[in-house]
Parts: C-alpha cells; sequence; structure tokens
C-alpha cells in the first residue's frame, strides 16, 4: 500500500517538523489519536502514509472499513465516521525524538479537541504515548 508517490530523501528530510492536518468533523464515531506523524506522512500530507504502517489493514481487517482504503483516500474515513489526529503534531523521524513536554500539551490539545467536537470513542493509538500525555503511567490498554 502506497501513497500518491514516494518521497524522495530530500523531501523526506525537508518534513522534518512540518504538520499533517487533523481529519476531523463534529460528532465522529471514532477520533482516532496517533502519536505523531512519521515523516513519510509529513512529506505526503497524508496520516500514517508510509508504506507497512498497519493502521489501514487492521482499520479494514477489524471491520471499520468495507474495503482496504489508501492513505491517500484517508477523507472517506469521514464517510464512516471516523477520524485522524495526533497527539503531537510535528512529524518526527522517531516518536523518541518527542519530550515529555510535548506529550503533555498534546494531551492537553486533545481534551480540548474532544470538547469541541464531541467523539463518541477516542482511540489513542499507543499506550506508552496515552500514559506520557495523560500522567498515567500505569494505565492499561482498554477503556480509560
Amino acid at each position: 500500500m502506497s501513497s500518491i508517490y514516494k518521497p524522495t530523501k530530500a523531501e523526506l528530510a525537508a518534513a522534518e517538523g512540518t504538520t499533517v492536518p487533523a481529519l476531523i468533523a463534529p460528532n465522529l464515531r471514532v477520533l482516532f489519536c496517533g502519536i505523531n506523524p512519521g515523516l513519510y506522512s509529513g512529506a505526503t500530507g497524508y496520516h500514517f502514509a508510509r508504506p507497512g504502517n498497519r493502521f489501514w489493514p487492521t482499520l479494514y481487517a477489524a471491520g471499520f472499513t468495507d474495503r482496504l482504503l489508501k492513505p491517500s483516500e484517508e477523507q472517506e474515513l469521514l464517510r464512516y465516521g471516523y477520524g485522524i489526529t495526533s497527539l503531537v503534531a510535528r512529524a518526527t523521524a522517531t516518536a523518541a525524538e518527542l519530550s515529555p513536554e510535548e506529550f503533555v500539551a498534546g494531551g492537553e490539545r486533545l481534551r480540548a479537541t474532544v470538547e469541541r467536537y464531541r467523539p463518541q470513542v477516542v482511540a489513542v493509538l499507543g499506550i506508552s504515548a496515552y500514559r506520557s500525555a495523560f500522567r498515567r503511567p500505569k494505565a492499561q490498554i482498554g477503556r480509560q
């Protein structure tokens, strides 16, 4: 699965620190919240865009969508009642480049986003990111 094009090494390097706009609307069924965009997503402008990323196949396999979507088709998620945002907006090569303060600030932004858009469910994609963002070091996987 790939996006519209494969970014060059120069485009990937230039994507450092860029952002990918949230895909969001009021009253979503589920708002999926990733940690932060990777460089591939920053370069393409699509969430979970790196070939091999498991988000899109997992969404389909779990029955959220009736077909396997490509990252370039992310707008289709709104039709299903789903959206995507990130805890930290800036693109990095790895999440290890993010500071604890960025995670906490991201948790605060996510709370404000949830208050504004009122999704039925928020799915934070990454238990470690959730623990850091919401200062809940012992949080377990599942409903919070």
